[in-house]
C-alpha cells in the first residue's frame, strides 16, 4: 500500500468555477497509484470543491443563481469584516463540500463521463487556493 500526497496550489477568479480535474489527473498519474482512492481537501471556508456536470456551462451558472439566493449579500450578517461576500461565502462553503473522494482505477480518476471537479470561489475576488491532495492504494 503507497501514499502519496501533494498540494495542489491554484489562483481563482470571482464566484466561478475552477475546472481541475485535469491537475488533479496529472497528480494520479506521478502518483504511481493504480488502484485506490484519491482525498482533496481544500484548506480555506470561502471556497469549495464539487464534483458536477462538465458538459454544459449553464450548470454552473444556475448554481450560482441558486446560492445568491440562499445566501444573499444584502443580508444583514454580524460578520462582516472582510466584505459583504465574506459570510455568504462562508454559508456556501458549509453548504457543499471542503473535500471529495475519487476511486483509481487503473490509474485514472473514475469520474462519471459528464463528471468534472471544481474548486467553487464563493469570493468576489480572485484568490490563491490550496487543496491538499493524498491518495492511497496499489
Amino acid at each position: 500500500m503507497a501514499l502519496y500526497q501533494k498540494t495542489l496550489e491554484i489562483n481563482t477568479s470571482p464566484k466561478t468555477f475552477l475546472d481541475i480535474t485535469k491537475n488533479v489527473q496529472a497528480l494520479v498519474f506521478e502518483s504511481g497509484i493504480d488502484n485506490g482512492v484519491c482525498n482533496l481537501f481544500i484548506k480555506h471556508t470561502s471556497a469549495s470543491l464539487v464534483i458536477q456536470e462538465n458538459y454544459d456551462p449553464s450548470v454552473r451558472k444556475d448554481f450560482e443563481t441558486i446560492f445568491s439566493k440562499l445566501a444573499p449579500e444584502d443580508f444583514p450578517y454580524v460578520h462582516n469584516m472582510e466584505g459583504k461576500d465574506d459570510m455568504p461565502a462562508h454559508i456556501r462553503s458549509a453548504l457543499t463540500s471542503t473535500s471529495e473522494t475519487i476511486p483509481v482505477v487503473n490509474g485514472k480518476l473514475s469520474l462519471g463521463t459528464w463528471q468534472g471537479i471544481y474548486v467553487w470561489e464563493h469570493r468576489g475576488q480572485s484568490h490563491g487556493r490550496v487543496i491538499m491532495v493524498s491518495m492511497v492504494g496499489e
